[in-house]
């Protein structure tokens, strides 16, 4: 008798659960989500089928299911079922409005139900339907306001402010999570249970915030942003891009004077909070079509929680939940979704997020920063081969910044050449060089007993392409005895590394670009040591680019079974990346984390002689001009 279509799932949850408060003989409540039906007809006539009332909902509007839409409406026009069309937002939606067969002081009245939103105001949305629609005289009550942001403590609840403040441990970072308000009042809150739990385990104070929009109000203040200044020390953000005041909607229709918030994106809420702010994803994929999937998300949650959050300068963190249906006989006559925790990912983004916050609580005296060179092919020559940064220069000019930081730097170069001669000398990767007396007095090391236990943590299918590859470890390059060798220079608290070779062998150049080439024993070896030995608080890649973004694995929201995600695993990871190469310096945001500093291309010039091959030039003209007009001058 009353359907309910919604692209939410969230309503879907909170309508099992009102259905299951409702007396006995109350008329049947079926729930559809158009969005996770592939046939459009058989939906509008499965709806129909018996159907005297119709509430529907749409994210985004009539644009976001035009054709199932104008298909429901005509058959309900042609049927003489009472149609309630509503928009996703918290204004009525005009267009919907005019289009609902309906009055529309009805479906305003929906809509107040469906802004509060919770189980208790869609249990009065539903007896308001059936009596004012079907007559039943079940009686309803009024909508109950909600408020529209709040605080969420796992176990407790809904709590003020201060007092979540008060209890934090000030010796902690604060890692604040921001969730949408539909997954508080509909009980949808495991996964947040989860991460929170993550976060304090990891060493942060978790700090819960549920919120309508991150959509400036009137006043031009994003209130859940507002409620955390100078609270934080990271963000965690499940929830749509705040830049753009059409960020929740579908791409802008092209035309004069439309779109032109996307053009004009301010994430200047976000940055007044001045701390790291991490995307989490909450796919809307089950767990098992993740696992299999190469991809890694859907296009949806390609588009909505990676893709347009990264206007606002996100880093995306990895996901964290998963989109699962109960089976069976369910209230609503359609499987109720759910998020479901993944607990290791929960952990890995927890983690991540807590080195980042730590990074501004960490003395700069204490601080430790490993700086790794790339080197393509796995040549001397080639050692800080970056595209359009002089790296040398960099790496120095990088040494000093930190010294002025703060942190304890030795700088015993006078210009980037030196540098470069230390870390050849200090061994390197060039095998048709390196000798067993480099490897042998070389002082940064990793025990390969060591590194075995670490290893065994690794998923076993990831284990197994390794080995296939590679072998057992601790494989056949860069060992010395019992030791890995890492090839880098300490300067103080700064490591200048170079990264480990990607693969060896008669193909250098197509193992570095090979997309299925696991990573080798010395590869994860060497990011392990920085990582679990030498203590680094945060990797920067000097320059466009390393081999690990492009590493097996999924393209986003990688498994621990990805190579990226087990080589790097949660360490801050700074990029420095020219700035006309966005394709690929996207790699490395989605892919590892990043955090891309971009660098300006290299200044023009002509293409011409330069230094000593100039002053050959000049004399070679010389010689050229004296030839044809003053021979005797020519030397004997």
């Amino acid at each position: 008798m009353l359907r309910f279509v919604t692209t939410a799932d969230t309503e879907i949850l909170a309508t099992a659960a009102a259905v299951e408060r409702l007396p006995d003989g109350f008329p049947e409540v079926r729930c559809a989500n158009p969005s996770a039906v592939s046939d459009q007809e058989a939906l509008v006539e499965d709806l129909l089928d018996g159907a005297r009332v119709v509430l529907c909902r749409i994210l985004g509007g009539r644009r976001g299911w035009p054709e199932g839409f104008d298909a429901l409406r005509a058959r309900c026009a042609e049927r003489g079922v009472a149609l309630l069309a509503l928009g996703g937002e918290a204004e009525p939606d005009a267009e919907l409005t005019g289009l609902s067969l309906a009055s529309a002081g009805a479906v305003a009245q929906a809509g107040e139900y469906l802004r509060h939103g919770d189980v208790d105001n869609v249990e009065q949305l539903l007896r308001f339907l059936a009596d004012t629609f079907l007559l039943e005289g079940h009686g309803f009550a009024p909508p109950r306001e909600v408020a529209d942001l709040g605080v969420y403590v796992p176990g407790e609840g809904d709590v003020p402010l201060e007092r979540a403040l008060a209890r934090r441990d000030p010796s902690r970072p604060t890692v604040a999570l921001c969730f949408y308000r539909s997954h508080r009042l509909t009980g949808n809150t495991a996964w947040v249970d989860a991460l929170c739990a993550e976060l304090e385990q990891a060493g942060a104070n978790a700090l819960a915030v549920w919120s309508y929009t991150l959509r400036r109000d009137p006043d031009g203040r994003v209130p859940a942003l507002a409620l955390l200044e100078g609270h934080v020390d990271a963000l965690l953000v499940t929830m749509l891009a705040t830049g753009g005041s059409g960020a929740a909607d579908n791409a802008p229709e092209t035309g004069e004077g439309v779109g032109e918030a996307w053009q004009n994106w301010d994430a200047s809420a976000l940055a007044s909070l001045d701390v790291p702010v991490i995307q989490a994803v909450c796919a809307t994929a089950s767990r098992a079509a993740w696992q299999a999937s190469d991809s890694g998300l859907q296009p949806l949650d390609a588009a909505t929680q990676v893709a347009i959050p990264e206007f606002d300068g996100r880093l995306l963190g990895g996901v964290v939940s998963f989109k699962e249906r109960e089976t069976g006989d369910t209230p609503v006559g359609v499987a109720v979704p759910r998020y479901v925790p993944d607990r290791e990912r929960c952990a890995r983004v927890a983690r991540l997020a807590v080195r980042s916050a730590r990074l501004r609580r960490v003395p700069a005296e204490e601080r430790r920063v490993a700086v790794l060179l790339t080197s393509f092919p796995t040549k001397h020559a080639r050692v800080g081969m970056a595209v359009g940064l002089d790296t040398p220069a960099s790496a120095l000019g990088l040494l000093d910044a930190l010294h002025a930081d703060g942190m304890r730097v030795e700088r015993p170069f006078a210009h980037g050449d030196e540098l470069m001669h230390a870390l050849i000398s200090s061994g390197g990767h060039d095998a048709e060089f390196l000798t067993d007396a480099q490897l042998a007095e070389a002082p940064l090391r990793l025990p390969v007993d060591l590194y075995r236990r670490w290893y065994a943590e690794l998923p076993a299918a990831l284990r197994e392409s390794i080995e296939a590859r590679w072998g057992p470890p601790p494989g056949d390059a860069y060992v010395d005895g019992d030791d890995f060798v890492i090839a880098g220079l300490e300067l103080g608290d700064v490591l200048i590394a170079i990264q480990p070779p990607r693969g060896y062998g008669d193909d250098p150049v197509g193992i570095y670009h090979d997309p299925e080439l696991p990573p080798t024993h010395h590869y994860l070896a060497c990011y392990w040591w920085i990582d679990r030995v030498w203590g680094a608080d945060a990797i920067v890649h000097l320059g466009k680019h390393g081999t690990l973004e492009w590493l097996p694995g999924k393209m986003l929201a990688l498994s621990e079974a990805c190579a990226p995600d087990a080589a790097l695993g949660d360490i801050p990871l700074v990029y420095p990346f020219v700035v006309n190469d966005p394709g690929e310096g996207v790699q490395a945001k989605r892919r590892a984390h990043a955090v891309i500093v971009d660098h300006l291309v290299p200044p023009m010039m002509r293409a011409e002689s330069y230094d000593e091959l100039a002053e050959l030039e000049r004399l070679l003209d010389e010689y050229a001009r004296l030839e044809v007009l003053d021979p005797p001058k020519l030397p004997a």
